[in-house]
């Protein structure tokens, strides 16, 4: 595909596209709106910029389409890995109880081994979190994760 093809996609496919970035349908029309792109960096700003306009609905709504059970983490293996991976359901049910939605977070950059620890530390930080805040991180990672899942894309495609 690349950066191209997807600016040339007709609106209906873009819009798809984008939705498999984040759930919000006003995030990837405001995207979507402003094409084309000359650069990925264009679209990642482009991405960025309506992130941080999302209103609290359009923030739930793509939550809503994040993932609502953790799943095992890639490379989480050795001792030690079925208890972790137990108390990351129990911080993750813990989570979701207290703030009402999924826990999100952007582990781009990690390598593998680091994943579980990642996360496990994020959860007991952010559980501390008063509720505005932890909307506020959950909002910071919903863009990061959205700038992660269009970079991946435009590069799965050969830009």
């Amino acid at each position: 595909m690349g950066l191209a093809r997807f600016n040339a996609l007709g609106r209906d496919d873009n819009l798809a596209v984008l939705l498999r970035c984040c759930g919000s349908r006003r995030w990837a029309e405001r995207v979507a709106a402003h094409r084309p792109y000359p650069d990925l960096e264009s679209l990642l700003a482009a991405s960025d910029e309506a992130c941080y306009d999302l209103n609290p609905a359009e923030l739930d709504e793509a939550l809503a389409e994040e993932s609502l059970s953790p799943q095992p983490l890639v490379g989480a293996r050795g001792p030690g890995t079925l208890a972790a991976h137990t108390a990351l359901r129990a911080a993750h049910a813990e989570y979701e109880r207290r703030f009402r939605h999924v826990f999100v977070i952007c582990l781009d950059g990690y390598r593998d081994d680091e994943l579980l620890d990642q996360v496990l530390s994020a959860l007991r930080t952010r559980l501390n979190n008063e509720a505005d805040e932890e909307r506020a991180v959950t909002a910071d990672e919903l863009r990061r994760l959205a700038r992660g899942r269009l970079r991946r894309l435009m590069a799965a495609v050969g830009q």
